[in-house]
């Protein structure tokens, strides 16, 4: 890491973290809308390729913060902590104006407490699932932040009872997605048969999740053929690593002679083109829900992970939709109870039950409404009041 993080004197400057693929998106557009208002601001800290394009300097790899599972960061634990302690004595150093820690908690947070400490003022954006377990967090996120920006509406209660200052920005997404997305029109731009059967894959953005979750979502895609020959699999996945390694578990599953299709990203366009989804855990549920698409949800965690976690969650659902609407509007199959049978009995059964598919799109619909704001500016606002520069 270079001696200075900022070349200006001057200018505003804004440090960041984002730890993986989905908080490099929420950065970029929080990027946009400050740079709207002042066009000189400096950025610097860890983040991914949509941040680098809008000017922000990178000091380490964004790749290297995005870990699954306790076992799993305890393997890097030496190499992220002086990741941390090296970022974080530079920023002391140079004292930005605010520092921004884009989700990435057990990253972030700590960090964010040595900083406000330092008189450094911290933004932290995407509150942690406190509402589902580990609730004492939210002390200790008191004395980490300066503020916390809100994707969720049920959130914010919970802040301003422990007297944290908190702005609900609403989701990014929900004002990306259009209410009604047109699949017929998708089919057509991705070459798909408009009445044949279409069932999009997910098994995650990381290498991790993608070595649980790939031979399984192919052995259920094996059973869904049996059931409708003449069915369409989309895969989209969102780096190269992630493609190779699927291509290993094809070979591995004997799933070659699927017809699959992988996409290089394009998750949305294949949601969206599909007749159902089936999904690894994690904010891609979200966009699946926005897209108004029936799901099943479904992971995996190493024994051990799953064991520590397992006695912290406080709700019986995983599945942000469900999480959201507070209910089981979307099934949910985890751990044992995720075998390609079950799967493929789920993705049949949401296929072919057209009433459970129109009170799914319906309240996928109301979430979808309740989520839409105009988050990038709602969020640089409250970073600038923040930076004292409001």
């Amino acid at each position: 890491m270079p001696d200075t993080l900022f070349k200006s004197k001057r200018a505003l400057k804004v440090a960041m973290v984002a730890g993986e693929a989905s908080g490099d998106l929420l950065a970029a557009h929080l990027m946009d809308a400050l740079l709207a208002r002042y066009p000189d601001i400096e950025f610097a800290g860890i983040g991914g390729p949509r941040m680098e394009a809008r000017g922000f300097v990178s000091h380490a790899p964004q790749s290297r913060l995005a870990v699954m599972g306790y076992a799993e960061v305890l393997k890097r634990l030496p190499e992220l902590l002086r990741i941390r302690r090296t970022l974080r004595d530079r920023l002391i150093a140079e004292k930005p104006d605010v520092f921004i820690g884009i989700d990435a908690p057990d990253f972030n947070l700590d960090l964010e407490a040595a900083l406000k400490r330092a008189g450094i003022p911290t933004v932290h954006y995407v509150s942690p699932s406190v509402w589902a377990w580990r609730p004492e967090r939210v002390q200790k996120i008191g004395r980490s932040v300066s503020h916390m920006l809100c994707l969720f509406p049920m959130e914010p209660p919970l802040y301003r009872q422990a007297g944290v200052p908190v702005t609900y920005v609403g989701h990014p997404l929900a004002s990306e997605i259009p209410l009604r997305p047109d699949q017929s029109a998708m089919r057509e731009q991705l070459g798909l048969p408009q009445r044949a059967p279409v069932f999009t894959l997910m098994p995650g953005s990381r290498i991790g999740e993608l070595e649980h979750m790939a031979p399984l979502y192919i052995e259920t895609a094996k059973l869904l053929l049996k059931s409708y020959p003449d069915a369409q699999f989309l895969v989209p996945l969102a780096t190269r690593p992630t493609m190779e390694l699927f291509d290993r578990m094809l070979t591995r599953c004997k799933g070659w002679d699927l017809p699959l299709r992988k996409l290089f990203g394009h998750a949305q366009m294949a949601m969206i083109a599909s007749d159902a989804v089936l999904v690894t855990s994690g904010t891609a549920t979200l966009e699946v829900a926005l897209t108004k698409k029936p799901m099943v949800i479904s992971y995996k965690l190493s024994a051990l992970t799953y064991r520590l976690v397992k006695r912290k969650i406080r709700l019986p659902y995983v599945g942000l939709p469900n999480i959201l609407c507070g209910r089981f509007v979307v099934p949910e199959l985890l751990q044992k109870q995720a075998t390609p049978a079950k799967l493929a009995a789920e993705m049949q059964r949401l296929y072919e039950d057209q009433d459970a598919r129109r009170e799914m799109v319906q309240t996928f619909t109301e979430l979808h409404q309740s989520l839409r704001q105009d988050t990038a500016a709602l969020a640089a606002e409250a970073v600038l009041q923040v930076a004292g520069r409001q």
